[in-house]
């Protein structure tokens, strides 16, 4: 039976066989670099700087490139994200009917501000511009799930719902 090292090691060396294969895959691809690391923050959940640094060296391209390209884009993250996303909108038609008391009340119920993740991993929280729900005003995401019309009442018996799955 190995120590934890080796583990941690083997899993060091898959990631980065992984990164080669996706690498690989899209070799001499023009504009491969978004598709790139999209595949590889899709299984590895972010994008560290040990591994920006090492596409840099397999592409052959200033790190400078591939963090500029991960910090523009909001698709791309950089630290580890919750096992839940809760995305509150700040639009117009949700911040003039409470979105920013929404969003302070998960701040003061999670213990975390806008960009952090909750210290069991279960809850990441993000705020937007628009869900495109606007009807529904006050909203917010769980992950796919909307929930809409919300009072600050309301936002413990949302947190508890994903909590307990």
């Amino acid at each position: 039976m190995g120590c934890q090292c080796e583990k941690d090691c083997q899993k060091q060396e898959d990631k980065f066989a992984f990164i080669d294969r996706i690498i690989e895959k899209y070799k001499g691809q023009e504009g491969a670099m978004i598709p790139i690391l999209h595949a590889i923050q899709q299984k590895l959940g972010y994008l560290s700087e040990e591994v920006q640094a090492y596409i840099a060296q397999k592409m052959e391209v200033p790190l400078s490139e591939i963090y500029g390209i991960v910090s523009f884009y909001t698709l791309f993250c950089t630290q580890p994200k919750g096992k839940h996303r809760i995305s509150v909108c700040l639009g117009t038609a949700c911040y003039v009917r409470g979105s920013g008391l929404i969003l302070d009340e998960l701040e003061k119920q999670l213990g975390i501000r806008v960009g952090e993740t909750t210290k069991d991993g279960l809850f990441t929280l993000e705020a937007c511009r628009c869900l495109g729900a606007c009807g529904l005003a006050p909203v917010l995401t769980v992950d796919e799930h909307v929930h809409g019309r919300l009072t600050t009442e309301e936002i413990a018996a949302v947190i508890n719902k994903y909590r307990d799955e």
